[in-house]
């Protein structure tokens, strides 16, 4: 295996062990000095955010660890970033409003993170609420930033009923067709989807974004 593809395992590993100080060192490194693709370093970072998940799930690791795992991901966001909207031509334009937020019940945040930086570089304005966030608050966001896509974030199964207990909230309002609802985290799927009733769900930030460029018909 060479030298890149080496460091490359080794801060997916850094990241997943709670190894902090090697794994920021090792991505400044990459990121700084060897000019490496900064929305390859956060695809990597998501991969060990993979594994922090599944080890929370299997008793492994703790709310502690999840808390870490976010502050690391937000240092080297916050290092990838302008390396990438300071590329090759301009910032893009944005192209449509997304609000997200984990709902009431859920303290996560790791995901959601993830999706609002990836949504954020794609060129998405984009308004986080932050975490065990009640369905009217949701109804009110709507109403006074007017969003054309609202995301629900969950990692436990509590959520998926939160998810649910939103979207109703968003319907009585009378805001529903106004917004498309996306939902992600942890085990949603398509069963989740329908049981809230949302238009979509993801499973990773790639998905979302893919999600988000479609519903704003964005080319490529």
């Amino acid at each position: 295996m060479d030298e890149p593809k080496i460091a490359e395992r080794r801060l997916v590993e850094h990241l997943a062990d709670m190894n902090e100080d090697e794994a920021l060192a090792l991505a400044r490194r990459m990121l700084l000095e060897e000019n490496a693709d900064p929305l390859h370093v956060l695809a990597l970072c998501r991969e060990a955010m993979d594994l922090v998940g599944k080890r929370f799930e299997e008793g492994e690791y703790f709310l502690p660890e999840l808390v870490l795992a976010g502050e690391m991901l937000e240092t080297i966001g916050a290092i990838a970033k302008p390396l990438i909207v300071n590329g090759p031509g301009q910032e893009p334009a944005k192209h449509g409003k997304v609000l997200i937020g984990t709902v009431h019940g859920d303290l996560h945040d790791i995901g959601k993170n993830i999706v609002s930086f990836m949504l954020d570089i794609n060129g998405f304005e984009v308004r986080d609420i932050g975490i065990d966030v009640p369905a009217e608050r949701f109804v009110d966001e709507i109403r006074s930033w007017r969003p054309d896509v609202v995301g629900l974030s969950g990692f436990l199964t509590l959520a998926f009923d939160s998810m649910k207990e939103t979207v109703e909230a968003i319907e009585s309002a009378g805001l529903r067709d106004s917004v498309r609802i996306m939902v992600g985290g942890g085990q949603v799927d398509e069963t989740v989807r329908g049981h809230a009733r949302a238009d979509a769900f993801g499973t990773n930030a790639v998905e979302a974004v893919g999600l988000c460029k479609e519903w704003m018909e964005v080319p490529g």
